[in-house]
């Protein structure tokens, strides 16, 4: 569905962007495939905040999906198409042949009607889950899992597409979106296709009250605030902080690597992000 753009007749409207999906079902999701979300508002047991500028925003519940894909040979059709307000990417509702409902990432080019089936010797058509070991290389994949049968763990966003680039006994190399290529187990599965919703990252808010729906409060800049509540305040005039971008607790914020070195799959990834190889030892 293409992006519609509207005629400014408010403020409001002057910027916004939005992505009118028609497919989607106007309706209250699966009672039995939903449970109660508890908010945070960023703060922890003992009341502090400790992830800023979170709190308020619209009630949400979580709908239970299902990463896993371990109904084996048993076809499913697609109910519907639903929104979910707790991830980019809509989400399918799948009734299977023996009565029960779940809900799975929707792929994209699938709608009402279509089916679809979690085997290990189904079709490369997309929305079917399968091991890595039987995926054709060059295929576009996502919901992978990293570890055999925990469930889809990575290429779960809206738009985003892996690609297995080759499989070699046990081990299936892939290339993530963010250009990493790793290696997972070949017996992990994943399902065929690209995920749906591909519009999502093109959206302009508008407003910054859209950004208060989702429970996202106001981010002020460190150069605004006062020497006393920040180390890159104060200053006569406009500055740009004259030194390095820190935390309000002097925590470099750029140009160094957060991953840690003693992470169990640091050994999988073969390039990282930005291109670098990472040395075998």
């Amino acid at each position: 569905m293409a992006l519609k753009e509207y005629r400014p007749i408010t403020p409001t409207q002057r910027f916004l962007v939005l992505n009118p999906q028609e497919k989607l079902e106007k309706k209250k999701p699966e009672r039995g495939l939903t449970k109660s979300k508890k908010r945070s508002s960023g703060r922890n047991a003992y009341g502090r905040i400790t992830s800023r500028r979170r709190g308020g925003g619209h009630k949400r519940n979580l709908r239970k999906v299902d990463f896993r894909r371990d109904k084996l040979d048993i076809p499913a059709k697609i109910q519907c198409l639903e929104y979910d307000p707790n991830r980019s990417a809509n989400l399918a509702l799948l009734a299977y042949a023996d009565g029960e409902k779940r809900y799975i990432l929707a792929p994209r080019g699938l709608g009402e009607g279509d089916s679809i089936v979690t085997s290990e010797s189904c079709d490369f058509n997309p929305g079917n889950a399968t091991s890595l070991s039987r995926i054709p290389p060059s295929t576009k994949i996502h919901a992978v899992e990293m570890l055999p049968g925990k469930g889809a763990q990575m290429v779960r966003t809206a738009g985003a597409a892996a690609t297995l680039i080759g499989v070699d006994g046990d081990k299936a190399t892939i290339k993530l979106p963010s250009g990493e290529i790793r290696i997972v187990n070949s017996r992990c599965r994943a399902t065929i296709g690209e995920v749906g919703n591909s519009e999502h990252s093109n959206i302009v808010l508008g407003k910054a009250g859209r950004n208060r729906w989702k429970g996202r409060r106001p981010r002020v800049r460190g150069v605004a605030m006062n020497p006393v509540d920040h180390p890159m305040g104060g200053g006569e005039g406009r500055t740009s902080g004259g030194g390095h971008p820190v935390s309000p607790w002097g925590q470099l914020a750029k140009g160094f690597p957060t991953r840690r070195r003693s992470k169990t799959s640091n050994s999988q990834i073969l390039v990282r992000r930005n291109g670098r190889k990472v040395k075998s030892k």
